[in-house]
């Protein structure tokens, strides 16, 4: 890895341990998950970063990819999911974590699992484990709570303007032996009362580039420049472009979707519609070491 890169690796990760911060204290119940959107991402773009895909908020059952349309009226409770990408010239910090909205702390147990999941992952690293290993002491973590890993999601590997660049990190013993190798990667758990898998949704109002094609109207076309030209590869949400563009920019997205110029990204809900806690960090693995970006120490 050049030197230049992993710098803009660990601004992008510091940014994201201060916006994380940021969003804790901000983040109060019944606040409309709109402004806590706008509001997270100007914090990234004040702190010297841009965002690597809209801020996930999802809610209880839906595991992820949920982003407030720019009209949303939902408002932040139970069990509030917070996933946030930062990158720095296309490098990018992804991290999550969970906050507990309800009254009496209900799901403070599987915030804990997910979380200690996590941390006893990152513990392995120095030891150069398996993907299996990894797999294993997250699902172990997970169930000694009381509670299943989802094991159809995933930790991933990060690249230049890449989200998920092809390498999966299981939540659960997978039996895969293979090892990892330098580069960047985010370790992902996720905990639930349920069925431990998820099943595809509607939409949840995140966009990204797959086939670009010429679009007939006007208003399709100049959504489809600025997409090419601010976001590349990177994820972007209907808010977005719609908060630039004015509400004709609806019917510019569904003409660039029905194209298939652009990928729909659905909702990943529980099967057992049971909450979901998740927990995320982004680490660089090195020769000599991992160097873990989005949090302290």
């Amino acid at each position: 890895m050049q030197k230049q890169e992993l710098e803009d690796y660990k601004k992008a990760g510091e940014i994201s341990i201060k916006v994380k911060e940021f969003a804790r204290e901000l983040i109060k119940p019944d606040m409309l998950l709109l402004e806590i959107a706008q509001k997270i991402e100007a914090k990234i773009y004040e702190l010297g970063g841009k965002p690597a895909f809209p801020v996930n908020l999802s809610i209880d059952d839906i595991a992820a990819h949920y982003h407030p349309k720019a009209d949303d009226e939902t408002k932040a409770t139970g069990l509030l999911k917070i996933d946030l990408g930062i990158h720095v010239n296309g490098f990018i910090a992804d991290t999550a974590f969970s906050l507990d909205l309800t009254k009496d702390n209900q799901h403070k147990e599987l915030i804990q699992a997910s979380q200690e999941a996590l941390n006893n992952a990152l513990a392995l690293l120095p030891k150069n484990p398996s993907l299996s290993e990894i797999g294993k002491t997250i699902q172990e973590s997970i169930e000694a709570k009381g509670f299943s890993p989802i094991i159809n999601l995933s930790g991933h590997s990060l690249d230049q303007n890449e989200v998920h660049a092809g390498i999966t990190i299981p939540n659960y013993e997978n039996n895969n032996e293979n090892e990892l190798e330098e580069g960047t990667y985010a370790i992902e758990p996720f905990a639930t009362s349920g069925e431990g898998r998820i099943y595809e949704g509607e939409g949840g109002n995140i966009f990204v580039l797959q086939n670009p094609k010429n679009p007939r109207s006007p208003i399709a076309r100049e959504i489809l420049e600025y997409i090419m030209d601010e976001k590349e590869t990177l994820p972007f949400s209907s808010r977005e472009i719609e908060e630039k563009f004015g509400k004709m920019a609806r019917l510019g997205l569904r003409e660039l979707e029905q194209s298939g110029t652009i990928h729909h990204f659905p909702k990943l809900i529980e099967k057992a519609h049971k909450p979901v806690s998740q927990a995320e960090h982004t680490f660089i693995k090195t020769p000599n070491n991992e160097i873990i970006i989005t949090t302290k120490g």
